[in-house]
């Protein structure tokens, strides 16, 4: 089983990501994962997201198509983050294709942009790997991470300023996907507004029924 997950920034797509690979046993590709592990030694790929910039279509196209010829992917896999464009789409229809792999669905999860920069904005991390929300799961103690006692950052990415430009990079550049999937009867509308686990649940009916 393969699936491709779409939505803006903040629909809920790595929650979502993490709870379809474990129930179904499939590999998660994720390009942000693939993206962040990339800036540590690439100052530019590292600018281009702290600015809230797109990757070029050829750097993350080249990543995926290496990551799909990896062994643990024969048994299915959820892309999440990619495809972004169309070009990326029909660069990843004609790599799929080559290596005989066909997509199943392609999961469209649907939020508002104030939903979105609210959920993201609030974001705060530590250092030791915790996460938390200023509003959703505020830590006990303001700017304290509570696993660590480490300070708690906001990053870069995540500001305001910067998620309101990726959103209107997605409305540019990503929503034409939508359109692109839904003629190839592919497309699997998913309302990101209500509980994650309503959610997941949609999805999870989906995937069991062979879409």
């Amino acid at each position: 089983m393969n699936y491709i997950l779409l939505g803006p920034p903040g629909a809920g797509k790595g929650t979502q990501a993490k709870k379809i690979v474990e129930k179904f046993k499939i590999v998660h590709l994720s390009t942000g994962d693939m993206f962040r592990e990339a800036k540590k030694s690439d100052p530019s790929i590292a600018a281009l997201m702290e600015a809230g910039k797109l990757i070029p279509d050829e750097i993350v196209v080249n990543m995926v198509k290496n990551r799909l010829k990896k062994d643990d992917v024969k048994n299915g896999f959820l892309l999440d983050g990619f495809p972004r464009t169309l070009k990326q789409a029909k660069e990843l229809d004609k790599s799929l294709k080559t290596e005989n792999i066909k997509i199943d669905g392609v999961f469209s999860i649907i939020i508002d942009n104030e939903e979105a920069v609210k959920r993201i904005s609030g974001r705060r991390v530590c250092k030791c790997g915790a996460s938390f929300h200023i509003k959703f799961v505020p830590p006990k103690d303001a700017d304290k991470c509570d696993y660590c006692g480490g300070q708690l950052t906001q990053r870069a990415d995540d500001k305001e300023e910067v998620v309101r430009e990726r959103l209107s990079v997605y409305d540019k550049q990503t929503k034409p996907l939508i359109d692109y999937y839904k003629n190839s009867g592919l497309l699997i509308d998913i309302d990101g507004l209500q509980n994650e686990k309503i959610v997941f649940e949609q999805i999870s009916k989906f995937i069991e029924n062979g879409r």
